[in-house]
């Protein structure tokens, strides 16, 4: 077992992975989608290793490079887990110290367990390359990898063996999709890094909740950080007459128009990217109406439910640091309805129940931002953790509600 300082960053490259191997010094690209810097320390290990020995490196901070077999490596990281779970997160004072609490103790697991890494290296075959582990019965990761991270460079890559696991399990996902009962159980198909609609409870609202008058092939609607697209899907299935989805980045716009062609609604639905809101030269380009050209009868937005930081990109899905989508989605709303249009904010108050943002904060900020709540929808959550007694924070997911909130410009 060899250990040696690495860590290092090369400017122009990347960030690096440096150490001692068989006498020889050897360096690789680090990846992390979490962004995680690469370790301090680092150390070859096999399946020689016990997981006591293992857990103690981590826990100081040396990561453990696997050179033995895969399966090893995964029964390894599921001792690493039972060690760190035998310390469960403490109870605050209040729901909102025990939420600090726990998110302290997830981040401290994922950091422990993120220290066993693998080699990602790149196979040549001909003309084309492909992403390879390089270890005893090691499963094919070649379209997973590069469905996740984009076509394949040239150099040796270290990843960590959680990370893996979990692009391999987004490619399932994609792969087999998800069930959703509002789409008539039709299946959308989530990408790396795109929040899947596992929790139903939010789709339902949107496929029940009253559209504003009128025809419904007549309306325009706008979905705001779409994801996966399910909700712009949705409404298209109800007949509304156009629907432009808008998102962040290349994953999720790329992800929604994957499921719109899917399910055979393309011709209703148009994904954009765009911070929040469409604007009116990409849309109406060759109108000359100015800003009401960019309004719409309903505009749709399931924003993150919690305010604070996310450390992962699937993560930016559950946690809006500063409630800053929805802040931005309430503010804009009012001049961009058209005059009997309505606004849908889906939105948890678990962030209520855990001390974090007040009911009379929600409602201030509505107010402030001129508009007025015309109705609310209501669902309780029906996943597992809703019902677990034994989940960490039970009492606030226990007591969770799922609210559409129907809001109308002031006026």
């Amino acid at each position: 077992m060899n250990e040696q300082e690495t860590g290092e960053r090369d400017p122009g490259s990347g960030e690096r992975v440096h150490w001692s191997e068989d006498g020889a010094e050897r360096s690789a690209l680090w990846r992390s989608e979490s962004g995680a810097r690469p370790p301090g320390k680092l150390a070859v290990a096999d399946d020689r290793m016990t997981a006591d020995a293992a857990y103690k490196l981590a826990c100081e901070g040396t990561a453990l490079l696997w050179r033995g077999d895969y399966h090893g490596a995964r029964q390894l990281l599921a001792a690493l887990a039972r060690r760190v779970d035998r310390k469960p997160p403490k109870e605050g004072a209040t729901p909102e110290e025990s939420f600090h609490l726990y998110r302290q103790a997830r981040s401290r697991r994922a950091r422990v367990l993120g220290m066993l890494l693998v080699p990602l290296q790149i196979s040549h075959e001909g003309t084309h390359s492909a992403y390879s582990v390089p270890l005893r019965r090691a499963p094919e990761v070649a379209q997973a990898c590069e469905e996740a991270y984009g076509p394949p460079g040239e150099e040796l890559t270290l990843v960590s063996l959680r990370e893996l696991q979990g692009v391999l399990g987004a490619h399932e996902w994609r792969r087999k999709g998800v069930p959703v009962e509002a789409l008539g159980g039709d299946r959308v198909h989530p990408r790396h890094g795109v929040f899947s609609p596992v929790r139903g409870e939010y789709v339902g609202l949107v496929a029940r909740a009253p559209l504003p008058p009128g025809e419904p092939g007549s309306l325009v609607a706008f979905d705001i950080g779409t994801g996966t697209g399910v909700l712009a899907a949705v409404l298209a299935r109800r007949g509304v007459g156009r629907v432009v989805a808008t998102d962040l980045g290349e994953r999720a716009p790329a992800c929604a128009r994957e499921n719109v062609r899917g399910l055979g609604v393309q011709d209703v639905v148009e994904v954009v990217s765009a911070d929040l809101f469409p604007g009116t030269a990409d849309l109406f380009p060759m109108t000359e109406a100015g800003a009401d050209a960019a309004r719409a009868d309903l505009i749709v937005c399931n924003p993150p439910w919690l305010p604070a930081k996310a450390t992962s990109v699937l993560e930016q899905a559950v946690y809006d640091p500063g409630s800053r989508m929805l802040r931005g989605f309430l503010d804009g709303l009012a001049g961009r309805l058209t005059p009997h249009g309505e606004g849908w904010l889906i939105l948890s108050d678990l962030a209520e129940h855990l001390g974090l943002r007040s009911r009379e904060e929600l409602l201030g900020w509505i107010d402030g931002a001129g508009l007025c709540v015309a109705g609310r929808l209501d669902a309780r959550p029906e996943h597992p953790r809703a019902t677990d007694s034994s989940a960490p924070l039970h009492a606030a997911r226990a007591a969770e509600t799922t609210s559409l909130w129907r809001l109308a410009a002031i006026g």
